[in-house]
């Protein structure tokens, strides 16, 4: 394959940096394509070989030779590359853009990061969706898996739908470990598109958010401020906050007691909680004797919360009835935000299931928008050329 890769390029007269692909099948392997420039995958090849491929690019261009010989060229270990992604996989792999409400790279030897994001960048709908690339080397492929799907989720990626936790069950599923990775792997072995957290990381997450917050509000107060937290000169009913996440709710009530600790109970279960410190985004705290220390950001009703284990994000429920919004029955949503392309139908249309409504445009794709049902169609929501946010109403069907 190598000798067939350098007769292609010679034969072109190529001489700078590039990748040639092929595809193999058994013991034969076919011709794809000549790539003139470098990869995406380049930091694989730099990591086990020790080169900077963009510095001998950059020179090659400058007219200088190459600074070694095929002679030279040495592998020394394993290298992985991932690509987190604004996408769900639990969606088909659609892209999600969004904002990035917090990024931070996992540290450790032998990662590297090659990113242009940081907390607060907007991932948009006119370019590819990539967050960021992530390189692990280590002596062997297994070590290289295993660091990666560590380095992965103890990442702090959240605000923002993403491919991690497809990329973390990939890395740990054993067909991967053992190789056996053609290009039907998705379909055949399943990685599982997120991760669900144990009950006792939600409730670990659900109670740093809810201990978090009243230290945040504390701390801010500007009456008594002197005055411990949820002091009471009589006794008097727990402090109550509720969670929603995914479709699971997390009730808590809690109080303080003499000894400084929390009484709480989270769905019913009673339970002991100490808190060892509390920062402006993190808090260090002990439930019934398991110790954790998680990050916290609250934005809007949202609370994100960053463990051991990963990212759960809660969403705090209101305490009463939210005013009357309008909802439309029978709408079909816009699955990303995008452009309007084309409307194939109008109001008063018999349509069929299955029949194309309109087509939308995003990220370099058509996205088709069929009926889920037969109907007529009640309203159009939408004009051609028009951009839509995500989730915005497209067509109404009765």
């Amino acid at each position: 394959m190598g000798e067939a890769a350098l007769a292609a390029v010679r034969s072109i007269e190529y001489h700078s940096a590039g990748t040639v692909e092929f595809l193999l099948s058994g013991t034969e392997f076919f011709f794809l394509e000549v790539n003139t420039r470098l990869q995406v995958e380049h930091p694989v090849t730099e990591a086990i070989t020790g080169l900077d491929l963009v510095r001998e690019q950059l020179r090659i261009a400058e007219g200088e030779p190459l600074g070694y010989t095929q002679a030279d060229l040495r592998i020394d270990g394993h290298a992985i590359e991932a690509r987190l992604y604004a996408e769900d996989p639990a969606q088909g792999f659609l892209p999600t853009p969004g904002t990035v409400e917090v990024w931070e790279p996992a540290v450790g030897d032998g990662v590297r990061f090659d990113s242009g994001v940081e907390s607060g960048s907007e991932i948009g709908i006119e370019f590819d969706p990539m967050i960021a690339k992530v390189i692990v080397k280590a002596p062997t492929r297994r070590e290289a898996a295993a660091r990666l799907a560590r380095v992965l989720e103890t990442t702090r990626l959240q605000g923002i739908t993403h491919n991690r936790d497809f990329l973390v069950s990939t890395l740990r599923a054993p067909q991967f470990l053992a190789g056996d990775t053609t290009t039907d792997f998705i379909e055949r072995v399943a990685p599982a598109p997120r991760r669900q957290p144990e009950p006792a990381d939600l409730e670990h997450a659900a109670v740093a958010a809810a201990l978090h917050a009243r230290a945040m509000r504390r701390a801010s107060a500007r009456v008594l401020a002197t005055v411990p937290g949820g002091f009471r000169n009589s006794v008097m009913p727990p402090e109550r906050v509720a969670y929603r996440f995914e479709d699971r709710s997390l009730a808590l009530a809690y109080r303080t007691t003499r000894d400084g600790s929390f009484a709480v109970d989270v769905n019913g279960r009673a339970c002991r909680v100490v808190v060892l410190r509390t920062g402006a985004r993190e808090i260090d705290l002990e439930l019934d004797g398991r110790r954790g220390s998680l990050a916290v950001t609250a934005i809007g009703d949202r609370r994100l919360v960053h463990g051991a284990g990963g990212d759960i994000e809660l969403v705090e429920l209101a305490r009463f009835p939210a005013p009357d919004r309008a909802e439309f029955h029978g709408a079909l949503m816009a699955p990303m935000p995008g452009k309007v392309m084309s409307i194939l139908v109008a109001v008063g249309d018999a349509v069929e299931r299955g029949q194309l409504l309109l087509v939308l445009e995003a990220m370099k794709m058509e996205h088709r928008i069929t009926a889920p049902t037969a109907g007529t169609v009640t309203a159009l929501k939408v004009a051609e050329g028009e951009q839509v946010a995500n989730g915005a109403p497209l067509v109404v069907l009765d």
